[in-house]
């Protein structure tokens, strides 16, 4: 089954980063089902039904994001608490994420380093992004961590 990226960036059109990695993903289709959001929902207001039914058709689960003030960018968080509800996501009757392999790409503006219990915010991004981590746990689902880009705001003409 193809792996559904979900694509959570407020202007994706003037990312760097976050652009490159979608127009790679859109260059294997037979692969990947890329499903940007902010394009679907500028209104914000999620048709719960068809998420659901777009994630039960897919195998794997990639949330595609900018580290947004130490979290995910709201729609996203909305989309989470939308879409993963109690009888669809968990509970004793459903568990339509269970087994379901789930990662993260995300974007972090700072440097590697200052994702450290030593560095300039005292936590690491793994730390940062643990409550995904819990959730995909909360929710039987196969959380198979995180990939980053660090210190795009640092080197704009690499990120």
């Amino acid at each position: 089954m193809k792996t559904l990226v979900i694509i959570t960036h407020p202007s994706l059109e003037t990312s760097v980063v976050n652009k490159r990695w979608v127009e790679e993903l859109k260059k294997y289709p037979e692969k990947y089902t890329v499903h940007e959001l902010y394009k679907v929902y500028p209104d914000e207001n999620i048709d719960v039904e068809k998420e659901q039914k777009l994630v039960e058709t897919h195998g794997n689960l990639v949330f595609q994001f900018p580290v947004y003030w130490f979290n995910c960018p709201p729609l996203l968080k909305k989309w989470l608490d939308d879409v993963f509800l109690y009888g669809w996501a968990y509970g004793s009757k459903r568990d339509k994420l269970k087994n379901r392999k789930i990662a993260l790409g995300v974007s972090a503006g700072i440097k590697n380093v200052d994702y450290s219990e030593t560095g300039r915010y005292r936590y690491t991004l793994e730390q940062v992004l643990s409550p995904f981590e819990t959730t995909a746990i909360y929710c039987k689902a196969d959380y198979r961590s995180f990939f980053a880009f660090y210190g795009a705001e640092f080197e704009p003409s690499v990120s």
